[in-house]
């Protein structure tokens, strides 16, 4: 299937590993143009090389974002959570920088740039959010409260602007092997007092897949939402995690 994307221009955040990454890779294969944003530029510049290496794409910028690339067709907002812990070691600063990273961020960069998606008649957001938003998970509050504050927002946002053929809709992860895994499962190991071999393998078989996720699922996902046949699919949260949610709804 042609997804509709070629030349279609694409800034995907937290973009030089993990999901991010995928995603970037997914629409770099379907031929959009990638701008690419991640805090650490030797590794940006390494997923960056591989990246244009496997699909052709080319990377633009790699400091402030809207300045390179004002008027994008696509934009994925992506950003590592804030760390586990339990809410009675988090102060007031813990929770405005969850705040700042999971919610507002994503939110200016929809303010800066849905006007243009919206006189193009053209414009898919995805914000990456998290499985926690449907399951909370106790020891990752700061990332349940912000983002589903970020949820909240776009249920609202998404349906003022579908006339427009621009969609918005939250991919939320379950449980990918990616760094950020690892580093839960390393507290949580740490929290209960076993080791990370034995909380890895209750996590993975406790799954219905018995499995985790590969980043690579989750990057055609994403590129399927972005692509010009998803158009009637807008503010949905789009649970990726293996059955692992018992709901029916």
């Amino acid at each position: 299937m042609d997804f509709g994307l070629r030349g279609r221009t694409a800034i995907i955040c937290a973009a030089s590993m993990g999901l991010g990454r995928s995603c970037a890779a997914a629409l770099g294969g379907e031929g959009a143009k990638l701008v690419i944003v991640a805090r650490r530029r030797e590794i940006l510049e390494l997923a960056a090389g591989e990246i244009r290496s496997a699909t052709g794409a080319e990377k633009e910028g790699r400091d402030t974002i809207l300045a390179v690339c004002p008027d994008p067709d696509i934009l994925i907002n992506n950003a590592g959570g804030p760390p586990p812990g339990d809410f009675r070691n988090w102060d007031r600063g813990d929770w405005i920088k969850a705040l700042d990273a999971n919610m507002l961020a994503p939110i200016e960069l929809m303010k800066s740039t849905i006007d243009g998606m919206i006189a193009r008649k053209f414009g898919r957001i995805v914000n990456i959010t998290s499985h926690a938003v449907k399951a909370p998970v106790a020891m990752l509050g700061l990332s349940n409260g912000a983002r589903s504050g970020l949820t909240g927002f776009v249920a609202g946002l998404a349906r003022a602007t579908a006339e427009h053929n621009v969609t918005i809709n939250n991919l939320l992860p379950g449980t990918f092997d990616t760094d950020r895994l690892k580093s839960n499962l390393q507290a949580l190991a740490t929290n209960t007092k076993r080791s990370v071999e034995q909380v890895t393998e209750e996590i993975r078989t406790s799954n219905p897949s018995r499995r985790f996720g590969r980043p690579e699922e989750f990057g055609a996902a994403c590129a399927f939402l972005c692509s010009a046949h998803a158009g009637y699919i807008t503010g949905q949260n789009i649970l990726i995690d293996g059955g692992a949610f018992p709901g029916t709804f």
